[in-house]
């Protein structure tokens, strides 16, 4: 018998993630367009993939626990074909165990040798039994211990959530950060209604419903490759998360009026902007990349968009030409990304907490200069997809404090009152545990008009 090509492709993805540094998305993305897979093989390549990166560590502590050889001393070929054999078996449930191991012991034979498939069905047949099922420190005796393994996050962040939220709501928010996340898209309004473009979904055979919030949103309950849907083709939807759609609406442009989108690619923002403004006006989206800047145009010029004028920018550097001429401003700032764990599982294993002083110092540095350019009487939002307090709150009372033009505009009249119990003022904190959509940050400030003589 041949080896499973899908479970394959799991592991070449997963040594590009674990040994090369690549993205998960990033690299499944290539091997999908690099080999024609049908959905079911991409969506069983896909949850291989992600479950791995999500579970890696509570992973290689099982793994450990029943092999009589240290994991440094392994290849990373077979360090990774083992996390595979034993994420099918902890966590995947339609599959046999029986499945799980025999086609491991298989891709150990031709990525290792033959006493590496014998070790690979040694190792996976004693997790099958149930051994390192005790790996999980115990909850009062090690509380950040038993945070960081059972749900396999580093042990900083479980020590850091822990302390920011306490027991109870760090562990269901690290549990959410393990959740799979709907699939989520805006309705382009330009051309459908929502309850439009889920009837246009039905008669493709996708199954899709209304949002939790935003009135563009519709859930698609189906595994699909979007790309592949005429109606994405003939823009009638955009993929965005809830959490994101709402900073547009905060931001809440009108229709004439000229909007910068400081730090724009994709242009998932962007586009919605347009939306709102029912193309007409202007919103100048930039990104410091280059490849970046062609994602926003080809999203817009598929969604029917033409009031958006990409432009290469390094959002940290001024540009005097930018000086007080925007109605609205959108910074939508680099961060850690913790508020999207579900999403990128790659990002538990990518910062460090060392990571925080030098984004918080950029976030600083982009939130002033975008501040130059908006008029007086004009809006300036501030967004993230992280729960840090460090880059959200902080960085909004730090600029209030030291910048007296702006104030802190009231964000409720501009979030469903579901959501809008939740915001303090000006700000609002979103979390996957709490909220069922990303972990996000917005903050609306206005510029004061000015005095007449």
């Amino acid at each position: 018998m041949g080896i499973d090509s899908a479970r394959e492709a799991a592991l070449k993805i997963l040594y590009e993630v674990n040994e090369k540094g690549a993205y998960s998305n990033i690299a499944l993305n290539k091997h999908f367009v690099s080999r024609e897979f049908g959905d079911l093989d991409r969506a069983f390549i896909t949850e291989l993939v992600y479950g791995v990166v999500k579970w890696k560590l509570r992973l290689d502590k099982t793994i450990e626990a029943c092999s009589n050889i240290k994991l440094k001393k392994l290849s990373p070929w077979i360090i990774n074909i083992l996390r595979l054999g034993a994420y099918q078996l902890l966590y995947m449930s339609k599959v046999p165990a029986s499945a799980a191991c025999n086609e491991s012991v298989r891709l150990a034979g031709r990525y290792g040798h033959k006493a590496s498939a014998g070790f690979v069905n040694a190792v996976l047949r004693s997790i099958a039994r149930g051994g390192g099922s005790d790996v999980v420190p115990d909850r009062e005796k090690d509380p950040v211990g038993y945070l960081s393994v059972k749900y396999s996050y580093p042990q900083w962040l479980a020590e850091k959530y822990a302390g920011m939220f306490g027991m109870d709501f760090a562990e269901s928010l690290l549990d959410a950060g393990n959740g799979t996340p709907e699939l989520t898209v805006r309705a382009n309004t330009l051309k459908v209604t929502a309850n439009e473009l889920i009837e246009l979904l039905k008669g493709e055979g996708i199954d899709a419903v209304p949002g939790k919030y935003a009135g563009e949103a519709v859930l698609i309950k189906s595994p699909v490759s979007v790309a592949r849907l005429e109606s994405f083709k003939k823009g009638f939807f955009q993929v965005q998360d809830e959490s994101s759609m709402l900073t547009a609406a905060v931001l809440a442009p009108m229709p004439g009026e000229t909007v910068l989108d400081v730090c724009s690619a994709p242009g998932g923002k962007a586009t919605h902007m347009a939306q709102l403004m029912n193309n007409k006006g202007t919103v100048t989206a930039r990104d410091i990349h280059e490849h970046k800047i062609r994602l926003v145009e080809e999203a817009a010029s598929r969604l029917g968009i033409d009031i958006i004028r990409a432009e290469l920018h390094d959002a940290s550097v001024f540009d005097d030409n930018d000086s007080e001429k925007y109605d609205r401003v959108l910074l939508d700032a680099p961060c850690t990304g913790l508020g999207i764990i579900r999403r990128k599982p790659d990002i538990k294993w990518a910062r460090e907490s060392s990571d925080i002083t030098s984004i918080t110092q950029l976030q600083q540095r982009l939130i002033d200069i975008a501040s130059r350019a908006v008029k007086p009487g004009g809006v300036l939002v501030y967004s993230t997809c992280t729960i840090l307090p460090e880059e959200n709150e902080d960085i909004i009372r730090n600029f209030i404090k030291s910048n007296y033009e702006f104030y802190g505009d009231d964000i409720t009249a501009f979030l469903p009152p579901e959501l809008a119990k939740h915001a303090k003022g000006c700000m609002l904190q979103l979390y996957p545990n709490r909220d069922g959509i990303d972990g996000f940050f917005m903050a609306r400030l206005r510029r004061k008009e000015r005095q007449k003589a």
